[in-house]
């Protein structure tokens, strides 16, 4: 369904959002029929998206060339977060299995973490890929804590951490284990920065709303973690950075968009509980926006870093 869709529009905060937007550009429903939608990742020589329904145990396919929409792959393990790794790979975060794999070009599929210290992972949540190749993923108790996006389970590990994966020799470092429930997560355009969120205000009624960021080191220590964005009433989810370092977040009444300096530009209104996004498109300008049960676009007057 293509046109404007009620409940949809912007909301200028900030008359630096100008700058960041289409006005005539308008919001399109993509697709609907999902229970959960998240996980979004634009593969560009393909031209096509992939995200997850996490309670329907699927990854769908998007072909931006003729809008159509298919399963990706069936029986996903209640697959929640995707990205393209720097050689074009599939990485998701899978709830049920409660590991993190690839997609190899061959299409099978490698166990890239499962285990910390020889306890299984809660259920790796969602997962980006740095320039150097690291892995990075979070991994909050969401696919344990019920059967609706996973198996219900004790946790093993017997916290919620963010985790890396070294790009050369596979081994696993715990590199911050102060969250709630962290979740989504995301670099600065100089990889400088990582942004987390953590969402512990949505099963705990004192819990964390908010991104924090991290200093990255050369050898992918962090450092710092203060609280970078709030989030009054809500929670962040999923969220991007564009060429510019703002930060494009999920949130329950649409997308927010923030400056480098945590100033609250605007928002994109979506009429559904939005839990994910990713610039895509030719010129990484078209938003991809994963809410509740349907996928959604708007095309903006910025662009993403990379894929993914």
């Amino acid at each position: 369904m293509y046109g404007k869709i009620e409940g949809t529009g912007y909301e200028i905060l900030d008359k630096r959002f100008e700058e960041c937007i289409i006005p005539h550009a308008r919001v399109e429903r993509l697709w609907t029929g999902g229970r959960w939608c998240e996980g979004p990742a634009w593969f560009a020589a393909g031209r096509y998206l992939l995200w997850s329904d996490i309670p329907n145990d699927n990854i769908l396919r998007f072909d931006e060339t003729d809008s159509s929409v298919s399963i990706f792959r069936h029986l996903s393990h209640n697959a929640n977060g995707n990205t393209v790794d720097r050689c074009g790979r599939l990485v998701t975060c899978e709830h049920q299995t409660r590991r993190v794999v690839r997609t190899e070009i061959d299409g099978s599929q490698a166990v890239i973490a499962d285990r910390f210290g020889g306890k299984r992972f809660n259920s790796p949540n969602d997962v980006v890929v740095s320039s150097d190749g690291a892995i990075w993923f979070t991994d909050p108790t969401y696919g344990i804590m019920n059967d609706y996006e996973g198996d219900l389970a004790e946790s093993e590990i017997g916290g919620c951490h963010v985790y890396r994966v070294d790009p050369i020799i596979g081994t696993i470092e715990r590199v911050a284990d102060d969250f709630c429930q962290p979740n989504g997560l995301a670099f600065s355009p100089n990889e400088e920065f990582l942004y987390v969120s953590d969402t512990g205000q949505s099963d705990e009624e004192n819990g964390a709303p908010h991104i924090r960021r991290f200093s990255v080191s050369s050898d992918g220590e962090l450092s710092g973690g203060e609280v970078f964005l709030k989030c009054p009433g809500c929670v962040f989810d999923g969220f991007r950075v564009d060429r510019a370092g703002r930060i494009w977040t999920s949130a329950r009444d649409g997308v927010h968009c923030y400056d480098a300096s945590a100033r609250f530009l605007g928002r994109i209104c979506i009429p559904e509980w939005v839990a994910n996004l990713t610039f895509g498109g030719p010129k990484l300008n078209r938003l991809f926006i994963c809410a509740t049960s349907s996928l959604y676009s708007v095309v903006v007057a910025t662009s993403g870093i990379v894929p993914g």
